[in-house]
């Protein structure tokens, strides 16, 4: 069912050479890039009469508009489960906790007598949210990406989520409650490349878009690709690719936990990736017994969970020791890495490269998903080697005013010409030199 990779015995590669070894989903941007391209230029040029067609086109729907009227967002919180509402407002209020605190102050410095530099942060004017709507509904990712836009101050805020046939066309009904719960009031029924070149190119009339600032939130392999096509007139948050979990244990981890947590990720796509990093053959044996009745137990086996599980990007690694498995896992930078091994957390400490570590048997990446406060908008294929997940400094620019007086230039003008010159660029020297009435010291 799942693929072993043994990096036992022998020394282990270092850095590209390492990650050729591991398993991985292809996820070709690039080839998708020229399919979506016709697209997004369509959307620029025909606006809604061209996300109507592609709704019919891809979603099945005929829609008369694409922006949600405010009497369906209130119908569907109305028609809300009490038990699913009270898990929306929970995972709601607990994301707040922790995004609040990300938001960072002013901070001036003092360079020189007379001269200093502040750091403001501003926060983005206005962001366009992406909601999936495929395989799976998504209202935590409705959480995920609203809840930071807010905490950073972003004062206007859309979503998107594609039209569902058996919703009238509009998106599902828990996604529009989701909205509702957080005051997001500017939905569209767009879904795929379409919405985000809705997002960055606007579209006018009665039911039209303004353009947004940035375009965040995950999405298939063509909503991938319209961002890459879109960066640089936008900002994004990253080119989600398909899920993925690894797991970092050894011989104390429960084959049960570990089991039914590389099955969590794997439900969502047949790419999803599903990685065990372990020194255990006992553990590694177990997990796999221990896999047949856990999918005997449960949904999307067939269409999801088994291309997943016995794909190219899943696999057991075994590995020397735990010093070798944080090696293996560095260098893989999973987008979820749970650490179930002994002193969990003195190894989790020693964690590089992963978008969010989940430490301990009590700290299933599912808890990450939902509930724990943090975000599930991660980084993936190995893009946690240099990228973050979303979080409220996402939506905050970094702004430097520089503010010097007369006598504080004045000291360091010489300086200032000196390397101006040194880099063919008299008139930068000369913009120096022209505030004064002497000649600089040293000129």
């Amino acid at each position: 069912m799942i693929s072993r990779i043994d990096l036992r015995g022998d020394a282990l590669p270092e850095g590209a050479a390492l990650r050729a070894l591991l398993p991985r989903a292809e996820f070709d941007v690039e080839a998708a890039l020229e399919k979506v391209r016709p697209i997004c230029e369509d959307v620029h040029h025909r606006g809604t009469e061209a996300l109507i067609e592609y709704a019919r086109k891809f979603d099945g729907v005929t829609l008369e508009r694409v922006r949600v009227p405010a009497a369906a967002l209130a119908d569907a919180l109305a028609g809300l489960d009490p038990e699913v509402r009270a898990a929306l407002e929970e995972s709601i209020r607990r994301a707040r906790i922790v995004h609040r605190a990300q938001r960072r102050g002013e901070h001036t410095t003092q360079v020189v007598p007379g001269g200093t530099v502040t750091e403001k942060w501003v926060p983005v004017e206005r962001v366009g949210l992406y909601a999936p709507g495929g395989r799976s509904v998504y209202p935590s990712s409705v959480i995920m990406n609203a809840v930071p836009a807010q905490e950073a101050g972003v004062e206007s805020i859309a979503l998107a989520s594609p039209p569902q046939k058996e919703h009238g066309g509009l998106p599902h009904p828990t996604i529009l409650a989701a909205c509702a719960l957080l005051g997001v009031d500017e939905v569209y029924a767009v879904g795929g490349a379409q919405a985000v070149a809705m997002f960055a190119y606007g579209t006018e009339g009665p039911d039209g878009c303004a353009p947004a600032n940035m375009v965040t939130g995950p999405g298939n392999i063509w909503v991938a690709a319209a961002k890459r096509y879109f960066t640089g007139r936008i900002g994004i948050d990253t080119e989600a690719g398909p899920t993925e979990i690894a797991v970092l244990a050894d011989e104390s981890a429960d084959p049960v936990h570990v089991a039914a947590d590389l099955i969590s990720q794997a439900e969502h796509d047949p790419l999803a990736a599903a990685v065990l990093v372990t020194d255990s053959v006992e553990l590694a044996d177990a997990v796999e017994r221990e896999l047949t009745p856990q999918l005997a137990a449960t949904k999307h086996v067939e269409d999801r969970i088994l291309p997943a599980l016995s794909g190219r990007q899943s696999a057991i690694v075994l590995v020397d020791g735990v010093e070798e498995g944080l090696r293996v896992v560095n260098a893989y930078g999973a987008e979820h890495l749970e650490i179930q091994t002994a002193d969990a957390a003195a190894v989790a400490a020693r964690v590089r490269n992963a978008g969010a570590i989940f430490v301990g048997p009590w700290s299933p990446v599912s808890l990450g998903d939902y509930c724990a406060g943090s975000n599930h908008v991660l980084p993936t294929g190995g893009c946690a080697c240099h990228s973050s997940g979303l979080s409220v400094q996402s939506f905050l620019r970094g702004i430097h005013i520089v503010d010097y007086t007369r006598d504080a230039l004045a000291e360091v003008t010489h300086h200032v010409v000196t390397l101006a010159e040194a880099e063919d660029l008299p008139a930068h020297g000369a913009a120096m030199k022209a505030r004064f009435s002497w000649k600089v010291p040293g000129q």
